[in-house]
C-alpha cells in the first residue's frame, strides 16, 4: 500500500491508509485509546480499539519509529480534520528510553531556561512548535533567493579559510593551515566585490564566523549572512532595493509560512514601501531630547538607541524598520565611499528592525588609487599582502561604481516570529560558552 502523508489523509475519507513516522504521544480517554504520530507534514490521530495493537506499544517512548494501517474516518476535532481507525501498527524502531523532555508540550524559551532548550537541541527540533521556526527560516532564505534571481542576481560561494584578518579587527578564529597562519572569514565582503567585476549583481548565503568575545542576545560566533553586492548603482537605489527586498519577503513568508508563524502568534510588521531613512545625527538628537542621556558624540548606535528608534519610527513614521545614514569616518572601513561633498561621511547605512540592526550596507570606493591610499590610512594595511593583492587586482583592471549588503538570515527570523535571542532562530547555535551539540 502506497504511503500517504499525514497533510493528506482527509483527502482518503472512507479509504484504508498507510503511514510511516515516530511516536508522538500516546493518550488514554475514557476507555478509548489514542497515538498522534508525527511525519515530515505533521501529526495524525490514530484510534487503537483492539488490545492486541495497544499491548505492541507498551513500553515504546516518544520516538519510536511506526508503520501504520487504518480506515480514515473525517473527525472535526482531530488533526488535520480526520484520524484513523481500526488502525493496525508495526514497531519499526523501538524506542524504551524516555525523552528528556516533553516534545509534544511547548518548549520555554525563557532566558533561564536556554540553556536547557539547547542542550536538548537534537530532540526538541522534533517539537511542532521549534520545528515551524526553521521552516519559516527556509522560506525567508528562498523568498531572498528567489528575489534577487528575479534581478538578476548571480549566486556564487566564497571561500572560509582567509590568509588573515583582511578586514582589520582582532575578532577573528585562527588556526594553523599546513604551517601556515590562516583566518575564518569574517564576510564575504573582498570576494562579492571581486565578483561585481565578474557578473555585475551577485549574493551568496553561506555562514560567517566572529571570534566576538560577547554573550548578548544578538551576537553568536558563527552566523548565516545574506551577501549582495551591485555594481553601476547609486546609494539612493541601494537602500531602495533592500527595501523592496524585505517587502517582499514579508509577504512571501505570510502566505507561505502562515501556519507556521500562527503557532508563534507572530504579528506581520508593518512597513512602508520605501523604508525611511534618518542621519545617525538625527538619531542621536531625537534620542538625547527624548531621554535626556546624550549620545551626540556616539560612533555608532547603543542597543538601547536602536530599540527606541524603531519605537519612534513604527509610532511617528509608519513603519518597524528604519534606516540609519551618514555614519562618520572615524567608524568606516577602508573600502567605504565617502561622500565627495562631505569626505568625513561614509555612504553606509544600518537597517534596522523592531529594535535591532539586521543589515548594514554601503557604498564601496572603487577608484583603485583613492582605494589604495585608504587602506593604507584607515586599516594601516599594505597592498602587496596576500590578503590584499588579489583584492586589489580586481579594482586596478576596472571596476564600476558599486555597493551591498551584509544581511543577518537569523535576527531576521527572530524579529519575525518576535522571538528574544537570535540564538532561538538558530538550529544549533554557536557562542562564547556553546560549541555542542
Amino acid at each position: 500500500m502506497e504511503r500517504v502523508l499525514s497533510r493528506d489523509v482527509k483527502a482518503h475519507v472512507g479509504k484504508r491508509v498507510s503511514l510511516n513516522g515516530w511516536l508522538h504521544k500516546k493518550r488514554l480517554l475514557g476507555g478509548l485509546n489514542f497515538i498522534n504520530l508525527r511525519d515530515r507534514s505533521g501529526l495524525v490521530q490514530i484510534v487503537l480499539n483492539k488490545d492486541e495493537e495497544m499491548e505492541k506499544l507498551r513500553g515504546m517512548q516518544t520516538g519510536t519509529v511506526l508503520s501504520v494501517t487504518g480506515m480514515v474516518v473525517e473527525e472535526p476535532r482531530a488533526p488535520g480534520g480526520a484520524e484513523l481507525h481500526d488502525a493496525v501498527v508495526i514497531v519499526d524502531v523501538a524506542v524504551t528510553d524516555e525523552s528528556p523532555i516533553e516534545i509534544d508540550k511547548p518548549l520555554s524559551h525563557k532566558p533561564e531556561n536556554l540553556d536547557t532548550l539547547f542542550d536538548n537541541r537534537v530532540i526538541g527540533l522534533r517539537n511542532l512548535a521549534e520545528q515551524a521556526i526553521f521552516k519559516i527560516q527556509a522560506e525567508v532564505e528562498e523568498s531572498i533567493r528567489a528575489y534577487l534571481k528575479k534581478q538578476d542576481f548571480t549566486q556564487f560561494n566564497s571561500p572560509k579559510l582567509l590568509p588573515g584578518a583582511t578586514e582589520g579587527g582582532a575578532e577573528v578564529f585562527k588556526l594553523d593551515y599546513f604551517g601556515k597562519e590562516a583566518t575564518l572569514a569574517q564576510s564575504a565582503q573582498f570576494y562579492k566585490q571581486i565578483m561585481v567585476g565578474v557578473f555585475e549583481r551577485v549574493f551568496e548565503i553561506n555562514p560567517t564566523y566572529r571570534a566576538e568575545p560577547s554573550a548578548t542576545t544578538r551576537h553568536m560566533t558563527e552566523f548565516i549572512t545574506v551577501d549582495i553586492e551591485i555594481g553601476f548603482i547609486a546609494f539612493p537605489d541601494l537602500l531602495d532595493l533592500l527595501s523592496n527586498l524585505l517587502n517582499s519577503v514579508v509577504n512571501d513568508v505570510w502566505e507561505k509560512a502562515e501556519n507556521q508563524l500562527k503557532m508563534w502568534e507572530a504579528k506581520k510588521p508593518l512597513l512602508p514601501a520605501k523604508i525611511p531613512a534618518l542621519t545617525m545625527a538625527e538619531i542621536h538628537e531625537k534620542y538625547t531630547k527624548a531621554t535626556g542621556t546624550s549620545t551626540v558624540n556616539e560612533l555608532d548606535l547603543r542597543p538601547d538607541e536602536e530599540r527606541w528608534i524603531c519605537k519612534y519610527a513604527t509610532k511617528e513614521l509608519g513603519s518597524e524598520a528604519v534606516f540609519v545614514t551618514d555614519w562618520p569616518r572615524e567608524d568606516a572601513k577602508f573600502y567605504h565611499k565617502f561622500k565627495d561633498d562631505e569626505p568625513k561621511v561614509a555612504e553606509r547605512a544600518d537597517l534596522l528592525f523592531r529594535g535591532v540592526e539586521i543589515a548594514t550596507g554601503s557604498m564601496r570606493e572603487h577608484r583603485y588609487d583613492v582605494l589604495v591610499k585608504q587602506l593604507k590610512e584607515i586599516a594601516g594595511g599594505k597592498p602587496e599582502d596576500p590578503g590584499f593583492k588579489y583584492f586589489l587586482q580586481a579594482f586596478r583592471y576596472g571596476m564600476p561604481p558599486h555597493g551591498g549588503w551584509g544581511w543577518g538570515l537569523e535576527r531576521t527570523v527572530e524579529k519575525l516570529i518576535g522571538l528574544n535571542n537570535v540564538k532561538e532562530a538558530t538550529l544549533f547555535p554557536r557562542d562564547i560558552n556553546r560549541l555542542v551539540p
